[in-house]
């Protein structure tokens, strides 16, 4: 088995997504295209990374029904490892239910109930020697979701399996943003997030990438990348912050494309670009994405 060059670890689903080229309001019905694609924040992170040339291994929970074979089937095709996840008898595969008008994210409805009634057991392969143990813990990257739950997420900021580890963390909605307090403070953890996201984390609210960036540093997270849809991103750390604009696109589709952000943003620095290159080129990738232009 070859050994990933990074673990991507949270929610490994189906997206069940449907667009429409006009706008939208609760309780619209209109005509459009409704697909299924694997999804979840790992997954989604996982597929940008293979498009990147590196190969990710799966750490989430996935059903064994005909979903959960479907989906460990076609992540296996792409080139992921998928050897450490969790299949459960129990537990059905998780989705993802999205709508989306020509003026963005309508509504979303995800449902990754297996994922957090999985808990510890899809870090079972860092403890019991297949990727690390406490004794000699996984030592590379490692992507994290926010979709995992708030005890686990401050289980993994403490624990010895996750001591060496260069953490790469990304919040699932903005909803579950505040779940990312756990790992403020973690000496290694970088925050993905955008301006409504850092701003729940702080509690307030941000009319820049940059005020938001300042401010997460501030509160004691080690690294902060914050996005602003279509106006000026930042990164901070610690004092150190810089700033680039993102391509102007014509916007087609939403959901997937922090994920896309954070992925292109990682394999960058893995491929050894300097970090103003890697901000432009991650915020590059993410407005290629949503307009479109690239396949999920």
């Amino acid at each position: 088995m070859n050994k990933p060059d990074i673990l991507c670890i949270g929610s490994v689903l189906w997206d069940i997504i449907g667009r429409s080229s006009s706008h939208m309001r609760s309780g619209s019905d209109v005509p459009g295209r409704i697909t299924r694609l694997p999804g979840g924040v790992a997954m989604n992170i996982a597929m940008t990374l293979v498009n990147f040339g590196l190969t990710p291994a799966l750490l989430s929970a996935v059903g064994r029904d005909v979903e959960g074979d479907e989906l460990v089937l076609e992540a296996t095709r792409m080139g992921m490892i998928t050897d450490h996840l969790y299949r459960s008898e129990d537990l059905p595969t998780d989705s993802y239910m999205a709508i989306e008008g020509a003026n963005g994210l309508i509504a979303a409805i995800a449902d990754a109930h297996s994922l957090e009634q999985a808990g510890t057991k899809i870090l079972r392969a860092l403890s019991n020697g297949p990727l690390g143990s406490s004794d000699t813990p996984w030592s590379g990257l490692v992507a994290l979701d926010g979709n995992l739950t708030r005890d686990l997420l401050a289980d993994i900021s403490k624990s010895p399996l996750f001591a060496a580890s260069d953490l790469r963390v990304a919040p699932a909605s903005p909803g579950k943003a505040e779940r990312l307090l756990a790992l403020v403070g973690h000496p290694s953890a970088t925050l993905y997030v955008n301006l409504e996201e850092a701003g729940l984390l702080c509690q307030t609210t941000f009319t820049s990438a940059k005020d938001g960036a300042k401010a997460l540093s501030t509160r004691g997270v080690h690294r902060c990348l914050v996005t602003d849809g279509g106006n000026l991103a930042a990164e901070a750390l610690g004092d150190d912050i810089r700033t680039a604009q993102p391509p102007e696109v014509l916007v087609t589709r939403v959901t997937g494309a922090g994920d896309t952000f954070m992925a292109a943003h990682i394999a960058s620095e893995v491929q050894g670009m300097a970090p103003q290159d890697a901000l432009e080129r991650a915020l590059s990738a993410a407005a290629t994405y949503v307009s479109g232009e690239t396949p999920h």
